[in-house]
């Protein structure tokens, strides 16, 4: 029996259980079309009792000793472990990603729940002054209570766990609603990884549904305090309109538009490596790639020449194919989307370098230049194997191109001067950015998020904390207070 027939359920309360939606969503694999499994959705009722019996958990998992909190995620560490082939196959069949993102993306899931097991001794208090004789002010680090967490379909696996486990750790209880491209893999894995692990019954509950179902009922909920959501910024906007109507803190793991700039003194070579992987990673599909690539005119045309014919090398197909570079996108509205924003930038002017044939959910990558200054794909996030060519004149050109969008998340700077690199990486508005690197980089401790339309707040590391506590001043008069009256 596979994951994908084990795990076509919700998980409330400690118990595997069908949906009572009226209908199922059915989950497929992007490359070969093959059905995984179909899950009867989640109700509005099936969320209350998802947050009813984390609230309930959550008293006593909060008091929990955090060293025998930590456990859990030694547990998890080790299951993950046994089964690294049984994991990376189910993700590379819900996900389409090829071996070596698959790879990566278990590596780094590892790697946050490493950082979990040090968060959960992470939440210190303080002990403050005050200007009134007697009296001791003593700052707590609390858990927040519940947490919303909405995950998105590129990463299901990782972004799942990267807000879960901190959540977790830090004594909060957790109700996680995968994406539902991706509910297996987001969602159901990640429950009996922590299940098997031994984490209570209650605290972490999984939801399999679609705004279609429930409409914004998981972030109306009066349960959850903080909501986490990784995701588009069209639907980031919405979560975070509907979180501060009801007084929740959200956190927002929004969509990009990054540059991959190449300045004069660049190492070409290595620049073209370097936006090769950063546009074409995951077939695009993460939210710090290079949609753009800005190349200073001194060296376009070497970089140009050499830029396209790597992109020629790169093997579109299977993703279980280890020679694979590219696989499938999601599904086909989303290659078909793809294509058609390549289609009208082109009839807009745009020269195809290359051009990369659809078939289905493979989409070949495609190289554009010569856009208009207005061309609205410069300003937009492009979910797929498409990148375009931007020349600029100098520094101060390349500032202000790279700063010509509404987003702000990533982004990277080639250059042989380093501290060069470092005062343009200065005057970028965006939450990140990489000298001599790539625009796509996650690291478990360094704190991640963006700026402008990518984003509110951060994770990793320190900001976990900041996310998923809170903090309350006790105060203690050791003596006597004088009152007016």
């Amino acid at each position: 029996m596979s994951y994908f027939d084990e795990l076509a359920y919700q998980f409330i309360d400690g118990e595997w259980r069908s949906g009572s939606g009226s209908w199922d969503i059915v989950d497929f694999n992007p490359y070969n079309g093959e059905k995984l499994t179909s899950i009867p959705v989640a109700t509005v009722e099936e969320i209350d009792q998802a947050y009813r019996a984390a609230e309930r958990a959550q008293r006593a998992w909060g008091a929990t000793n955090p060293y025998s909190r930590r456990l859990v995620f030694e547990r998890a560490l080790r299951i993950i472990d046994d089964r690294e082939a049984e994991l990376a196959a189910a993700i590379a069949a819900e996900v389409g990603g090829t071996l070596a993102k698959v790879g990566f993306e278990l590596h780094l899931a590892r790697e946050f729940l490493r950082e979990a097991i040090q968060l959960a001794l992470r939440a210190e208090g303080r002990i403050l002054p005050s200007p009134i004789d007697g009296k001791e002010n003593r700052l707590y680090r609390l858990p927040v209570g519940v947490v919303g967490v909405i995950s998105p379909f590129n990463f299901p696996f990782l972004l799942s766990i990267k807000s879960v486990a901190p959540a977790l750790a830090l004594g909060n209880a957790v109700v996680l609603k995968p994406h539902q491209n991706t509910p297996v893999c987001g969602g159901g894995l990640v429950a009996r990884i922590f299940e098997e692990a031994g984490l209570p019954a209650g605290v972490l509950n999984v939801v399999v549904t679609d705004i279609a179902e429930i409409g914004d009922a998981l972030i109306e909920h009066p349960v959850p305090k903080t909501i986490s959501f990784t995701g588009s910024e069209k639907v980031g906007r919405h979560v975070a309109t509907v979180a501060a109507a009801h007084f929740k803190h959200s956190v927002l793991e929004l969509g990009g538009n990054s540059a991959l700039v190449v300045l004069d003194d660049a190492d070409v070579d290595y620049a073209v490596d370097a936006a090769v992987f950063s546009r074409f990673v995951h077939q695009g599909q993460v939210c710090m790639a290079a949609n753009r690539v800005l190349v200073d005119r001194a060296v376009e045309r070497e970089f140009t020449e050499k830029f396209v014919a790597k992109v020629r090398s790169l093997k579109v197909g299977d993703p279980t194919d280890p020679q694979t570079h590219i696989g499938p996108l999601i599904n086909e509205g989303q290659a078909e989307a793809v294509s058609s924003l390549v289609d009208r930038a082109v009839a807009d002017g745009a020269a195809a370098l290359v051009h990369g044939e659809t078939r289905g959910t493979l989409v070949g990558p495609t190289v554009l230049s010569g856009l208009p200054a207005d061309s609205p794909l410069l300003q937009q996030e492009i979910f797929g194997p498409v990148v375009l060519l931007v020349p600029f004149d100098g520094d101060e050109e390349a500032v202000r191109l790279t700063n010509a969008t509404p987003y702000g998340l990533s982004g990277a700077v080639h250059t042989g001067d380093i501290e060069r690199g470092v005062q343009f990486a200065k005057r970028i508005e965006t939450g990140m950015f990489h000298v001599n690197d790539a625009t796509v980089h996650d690291e478990p401790i360094v704190p991640f998020g963006g700026a402008k339309s990518s984003g509110v707040g951060r994770l990793n590391g320190d900001a976990m904390v900041e996310a998923f506590t809170t903090t309350k001043w006790i105060s203690i008069q050791h003596g006597r207070s004088q009152f007016p009256f």
